[in-house]
């Protein structure tokens, strides 16, 4: 198809993507399996089904079918099983499964009430240990009687927890998540560990089968003080626990080394200080307070990811050499996810893959000679590629969603590094829209990046496209704030310094593109989501060079915001780490709807309903303002969505959603 036959993306194509969740080597180096969620218009729900590629005989084989999910799958060691989760008896509870490679049907192991998150197989392939939090018992109730699931839970009474509710997930139950065994053949399950207020994350089985490491907050009071992660060993054959020494700080990401006596983590050393960069690090176990850093003269983001709005970047655990000699990791830097190894001797690093896009969810088989990962790219959101270790031959597998985007004009980016209010070096992207003529001037749209301390970079950007296939310039970038850049850039706006410094950087780029030959300087547009909303509001309440702006799921009232979000009292780490009713003048001068009675810029809000993240009453908050300022607003609601509809909501909201964005510049910024 030619140039000229493709047409525009549109907001409903989003029933058409595909999206991999999940990719893993077999043990021999000979299949891949992997998740590929897809959406049911007919629904509105979204289903993933396990898919496998036998390396080098053909096109891949779909494993599971049905209308439900299979999710999360693990090769056995001995590459006989895959290990996943499925709600295919209920859709509200996922089981554990496991499913034999050569042939037969796949059955639970489990057949619990509650949420099943990590797990990891045991070396010789007989066990397996899981997370397992068991739901309230009137929520098990409402689960199993059809009257009670009608009538709804009564009420909710909480005791002792601080965080006691997630986005996307809604009040969590009393109950914490705790370490379970099960034996494969014969089922007999085996709980590890218990506990009223600490919680276990992260199990993973050492190599010879006898300790399981995992991460846990054993403080007094773990919901004050979030970031005291600790490791442990549980030693299966006595049932001990001993915690390994290591710096304070949150950690996560266990490895162990082959011969069982090291292990990498990931993680930083500090105390609320989100700011600081993921770190490698290794320990000796037998040798306390060894654990020491890898990877902090280097000054970038192990485990980083890039945003986009079709699935998100998964990160691996860090992988081991043979010979436990180097290890393998990704690293979140100037818009990219790139895998890279180093040497534990020398600190010498090398980079093994970088390209324009991102490496997600890699693995390696047994010998280490191939690598599997999920590839994303600004123009493709995601393929399995393999990695071939031993002469650097890199193979795409799969060409998910290509028949859908090979009719589409997706437009052309342009990367840019300029400079900021102070000087400092900041990257951006442009997105010219299909049939880009550079001797018209076109309306353009600065979009804002949630967060902060994450990155956009080259991933693939559904929203983006659409809103340039109706002619606008769409560009974006990374202000100080973000991470991605060094732990000063992220820093920058920290104890206190939000609409500052990362303020000037965006109006630093606004300014750049504002010259541009095609850039009309009169119809200009902003818009951003969660952070991104907050940056929106700030901007319309300093200056009116924008004319149309879409503030949403914002941060507005700093004070308000304090207890109402499931990240409840810790966003005041990133604000001098005082409480409102200690820090008020920090608080509120940080605030958008302290200095929105300026603003005149017509404005869309947007929230949905159900957003634990940054409650409704943030963005009420704006349009009520605006409303009595006699600035033209409306406010566009989604019900039952969470903070992130834009990524993981139902698609025809996402939908609504795009179009409401779009018939807003649409009204203010075209002729």
């Amino acid at each position: 198809m030619t140039q000229k036959e493709k047409r525009p993306i549109t907001a409903e194509d989003l029933y058409s993507f595909e999206v991999i969740k999940s990719c893993q080597i077999s043990t021999d180096g000979k299949q891949i399996i992997y998740g590929l969620q897809s959406v049911n218009r007919e629904n509105e729900k979204k289903y993933t089904h396990l898919w496998r590629i036998i390396i080098g005989e053909g096109n891949p084989q779909q494993f599971t079918f049905g209308e439900h999910s299979n999710t999360a799958p693990q090769w056995s060691p001995d590459g006989k099983w895959i290990a996943f989760l499925s709600n295919r008896q209920n859709e509200k509870q996922n089981l554990l499964y496991i499913l034999p490679v050569g042939g037969g049907e796949a059955f639970p192991l489990t057949d619990f009430h509650g949420d099943i998150g990590e797990f990891d197989w045991a070396p010789d392939s007989k066990k397996i240990v899981f997370q397992f939090r068991e739901y309230d018992q009137e929520d098990i109730e409402i689960l199993t009687d059809d009257k009670k699931e009608k009538l709804g839970r009564v009420a909710r009474r909480i005791e002792d927890r601080v965080f006691f509710k997630l986005d996307g997930y809604g009040y969590l139950p009393k109950n914490r998540f705790h370490l379970w065994t099960v034996d494969i053949k014969t089922k007999a399950l085996k709980q590890l560990t218990d506990s009223n207020i600490h919680e276990e994350s992260g199990p993973i089985w050492s190599p010879d089968g006898k300790k399981i490491a995992f991460f846990s907050n054993r403080s007094d009071q773990p919901d004050l003080n979030p970031s005291r992660t600790d490791l442990y060993l549980f030693d299966l054959e006595d049932g001990s626990e001993h915690k390994v020494i290591t710096p304070e700080g949150p950690k996560g990401k266990a490895s162990f080394s082959p011969d069982g006596k090291m292990l990498a983590y990931v993680g930083h050393e500090g105390l609320k200080a989100g700011y600081k960069n993921g770190e490698l690090w290794v320990i000796d176990l037998e040798m306390p307070d060894s654990a020491h850093s890898l990877t902090a003269k280097y000054d970038f983001d192990v485990g980083g990811g890039v945003i986009n709005d079709l699935g998100s970047v998964i990160i691996s655990p860090p992988v081991w050499s043979d010979d436990g000699k180097v290890i393998y990791f990704q690293v979140g830097r100037h818009g990219r996810t790139s895998l890279h190894k180093i040497d534990l001797e020398s600190e010498w690093l090398d980079t093994l893959l970088e390209f324009d896009g991102v490496v997600s969810g890699f693995s390696m088989d047994e010998q280490q000679k191939s690598l599997a990962y999920i590839r994303g790219t600004l123009t493709d959101p995601c393929q399995v590629a393999l990695f071939n270790l031993t002469n650097g031959e890199q193979d795409v597998l799969t060409e998910i969603n290509h028949s859908l985007l090979d009719q589409i004009d997706l437009g052309k980016f342009e990367e840019v590094w300029f400079k900021g209010a102070d000087n400092n070096d900041l990257q951006g992207w442009i997105l010219k829209p299909p049939g880009f003529d550079p001797q018209k001037q076109y309306p353009s749209i600065m979009e804002i990046h949630g967060g902060p301390l994450t990155q956009y970079g080259f991933f693939f950007m559904h929203e983006f496209f659409y809103l340039a296939s109706h002619g606008y310039v769409v560009y974006f970038c990374n202000p100080r704030g973000g991470q991605g850049y060094g732990e000063a850039h992220a820093k920058a706006i920290y104890y206190g310094k939000w609409g500052t410094v990362d303020f000037a950087d965006l109006m630093a780029w606004a300014d750049y593109m504002k010259v541009q030959p095609y850039i009309d300087p009169n119809r200009m547009g902003v818009t951003g989501g969660s952070y991104g909303g907050y940056m929106t509001v700030w901007i319309i309440g300093h200056t009116d060079r924008f004319k149309a702006a879409v503030s949403q799921r914002c941060v507005s009232n700093l004070i308000s915001l304090w207890g109402a979000s499931d990240f409840n009292w810790s966003f005041q780490t990133i604000f001098d780490d005082k409480a409102p009713y200690e820090n008020l003048d920090v608080l509120w001068e940080c605030s958008p709807i302290k200095h929105i009675d300026t603003a005149s810029t017509p404005t869309l809000v947007i929230h949905s309903l159900q957003d634990l993240r940054c409650a409704i009453e943030q963005s009420e908050q704006v349009y009520v303002a605006l409303k009595n300022l006699g600035v033209e607003t409306e406010f566009l609601i989604f019900p039952d969505s969470p903070h992130g509809v834009s990524r993981t909501g139902r698609t025809d909201r996402k939908i609504v959603r795009l179009q409401g964005i779009l018939d807003w510049f649409e009204r203010y910024l075209k002729d």
